[in-house]
């Protein structure tokens, strides 16, 4: 089972992460501390935001319909 969620590191410098119900009966968890890279987070957010975008929804699907015999072939 998985649990990700991102968090604010407050002043003090401690973080206190409140787990699911789900996770009641686990004994053990991994915790992995990640300095989220803000750049790259603002890239993805861009990418997350373009599946919404009519254009750069058209433009896969010509990117789609140029490639959809070649993708057939074999090599």
């Amino acid at each position: 089972m998985t649990f990700e969620r991102t968090y604010k590191v407050k002043n003090n410098n401690e973080l206190v992460i409140k787990l699911p119900d789900s996770f009641r009966s686990s004994k053990r968890v991994r915790v992995i501390v990640e300095v989220i890279d803000e750049e790259r987070k603002s890239k993805i957010d861009y990418l997350k935001r373009a599946v919404e975008d009519p254009l750069f929804l058209s433009d896969i699907q010509e990117v789609e319909d140029d490639f959809q015999y070649s993708d057939k072939e074999t090599l």
